[in-house]
């Protein structure tokens, strides 16, 4: 397995939304493939990108290949993958996983044993992402990262399933929701 290239996040979000479909995101012991996804960008008016740059969204308009977590609700933490250019404000949200790796460190964070991935606020608490981790370099290679994303060689699906985002009330009618057609 190998790190995804920053110059393959340098894309739309849309576009790179699809291509994120069955990488790997490993954090620590933990790792799971990632099944399903959500795009935005700055010109949408769901995106947090929509109105500029604040000090809560500052991630979202840095260097692609990095990481914008920001809280909703006052307790759900949500990690996206930047993308597009430096200053573009893109993003695909990370919606949910296929745990692979450190299935017990996830279900002891979670207090359970189903589930434990299948939401971005669950997959952020299995895996331990917070705020701490927003900025942080999904590319990077040395020192040892503390999150990366991997390409262990599975393609993205050629027909990922695509729907409308959840969780908004503007721009619902964009359908930039992608899943893995197989995952459950």
């Amino acid at each position: 397995m190998t790190p995804i290239s920053r110059s393959v996040l340098a894309g739309d979000a849309p576009a790179v939304a699809r291509l994120l479909l069955n990488k790997v995101l490993w954090v620590g012991p933990c790792a799971g493939r990632i099944v399903e996804v959500e795009a935005y960008t700055r010109d949408d008016p769901a995106s947090h990108s929509f109105r500029g740059v604040t000090k809560r969204n500052a991630a979202m308009f840095g260097q692609p290949g990095h990481l914008y977590v920001y809280l909703i609700y006052g307790m759900h933490h949500c990690a996206n993958v930047v993308t597009g250019v430096e200053g573009d404000g893109q993003a695909v949200l990370l919606r949910a996983l296929a745990p692979i790796d450190g299935v017990d460190e996830m279900a002891m964070r979670r207090g359970r044993t189903t589930k434990l991935t299948d939401g971005p606020g669950t997959l952020c608490h299995a895996l331990g992402i917070d705020r701490s981790f927003d900025g942080a370099d999904l590319c990077a290679t040395t020192p040892a990262p503390r999150i990366v994303i991997l390409d262990d060689g599975m393609p993205p699906p050629e027909e990922p399933l695509t729907g409308p985002r959840i969780g908004i009330t503007r721009g619902v009618e964009i359908p930039w929701r992608f899943r893995v057609r197989a995952s459950r």
